[in-house]
């Protein structure tokens, strides 16, 4: 197994001068510091919508927050999963043994987020999942040492399916990465378009790393399904929406929407390919003085580029962690922590305000967006128009319907 890349830690109020201070794969004393691990890919798939953006957002998060809690400076580490789940494990182990590291945030890939939830049960710290969608974190594989920040695949297929339903979008069709990340999108969200009142006509599914989607897109087109629902995500969305732009399916009158699109894919495709597109998100940087105050000092730490949702949550998560750390006086006991965390409504500049339930499923609004025509935006990150904001009621998997053996007992 490759040696998994172990970043520069950044000491936020702690150095006089504020420059890098360099961890030594070694350990550490226990106390010196709380100190939180943001575990990304920094390399692959997800590095645009979560990667070096989410270190840099819980950057400024411990900045906003003084650089202290309980008395300790706060350390930001990273490092890289790589997307394998042995690997994140290992890091985790690693930096709980041996490098006094307090909690874990980020996480992209569910698989990595699932087995580094587990290390962070047995080892009684924190694991706060900021940017994996599988529903089961906050399912039966629940845990009283995880929060769940990023929308789940329940809230990726349900809004939007509900949404465009109730707009006289009442046929879909599926086109679907054929592995278990798109089947449970599609499931869920074809399930969602029945209760609501419509058919599901069709679905065709395509190998993951699919390049042409010529004759998919063309059984969409004889389907006439009034949506084209796309269960896929990454490269295969961004192939497949530059392909449903050249085969003119908006111009024929069928609505597009994708179940997984982050702002990074609307940006890289351009409103050209992506104008009309239906995207569901719990953030977007051009929405309130808060979200346009982060979005700026992001941008200047990252070359110009907006936030992702992905990245706006791992902020969220810095923030209302250290709360919670500052309110017990300590960060050594992850189930005391998380509890804190629960009992406390959360509160920032980016996301408002929201909480936590038993199930460790963070709520806060959730938006329908539709991507602007070119005309309409004034710049490269101008690309959403408000469509509703969705009632948390809609939002949100009942806490009753999830598996999670906390919604019982109120942990």
């Amino acid at each position: 197994m490759r040696r998994a890349i172990l970043r520069a830690a950044i000491l936020v109020g702690g150095l006089a001068t504020g420059l890098p201070a360099v961890v030594q794969a070694q350990p550490a004393p226990r106390r010196e510091a709380v100190r939180i691990g943001i575990m990304s890919d920094l390399s692959g798939s997800f590095a645009d919508v979560a990667g070096q953006g989410s270190v840099v957002a819980a950057q400024l998060a411990a900045e906003d927050f003084g650089g202290r809690a309980a008395g300790l400076p706060v350390q930001i580490l990273s490092g890289d999963h790589q997307n394998r789940a042995d690997t994140g494990s290992a890091i985790a182990r690693r930096w709980f043994d041996t490098e006094g590291v307090d909690a874990i945030i980020d996480l992209p890939n569910s698989a990595v987020a699932l087995a580094v939830s587990e290390v962070a049960r047995t080892a009684n710290r924190v694991a706060l999942v900021t940017a994996a969608v599988s529903s089961r974190l906050s399912g039966e594989a629940c845990s009283p040492n995880l929060i769940h920040y990023s929308l789940d695949t329940w809230s990726m297929s349900n809004v939007p399916s509900r949404t465009l339903v109730q707009q006289g979008g009442d046929s879909w069709f599926y086109i679907t990465a054929d592995y278990a990340f798109g089947h449970d999108l599609e499931r869920q969200s074809g399930e969602a378009v029945t209760r609501a009142g419509g058919r599901v006509l069709g679905t065709v599914r395509h190998p993951l790393g699919t390049t042409d989607f010529s004759s998919v897109l063309l059984q969409a087109q004889a389907s006439r399904a009034s949506v084209v629902a796309l269960a896929n995500s990454q490269a295969d969305f961004i192939n497949t929406m530059k392909q449903t732009s050249e085969f003119g399916l908006t111009r024929r009158g069928q609505r597009v929407v994708g179940l997984a699109v982050y702002i990074s894919d609307i940006v890289s495709l351009g409103l050209e390919a992506t104008q009309g597109a239906i995207v569901v998100s719990n953030f977007y940087w051009d929405m309130t003085d808060g979200t346009r105050s982060f979005g700026r000092r992001f941008a200047e730490r990252m070359g110009g580029r907006m936030p992702t949702d992905l990245q706006a949550n791992a902020y969220a998560a810095v923030i209302h962690y250290l709360k919670a750390v500052e309110a017990l006086g300590r960060a050594t006991d992850g189930r005391a922590v998380v509890a804190r965390m629960k009992a406390t409504p959360t509160e920032d500049a980016v996301f408002g305000r929201g909480a936590i339930r038993p199930d460790g499923r963070r709520v806060s609004p959730v938006y329908v967006f539709q991507a602007k025509a070119p005309s309409e935006s004034s710049g490269r990150y101008d690309v959403y128009r408000l469509i509703r904001e969705v009632p948390l009621e809609e939002a949100y998997r009942p806490l009753a319907q999830g598996g999670c053996p906390l919604a019982q007992g109120g942990g």
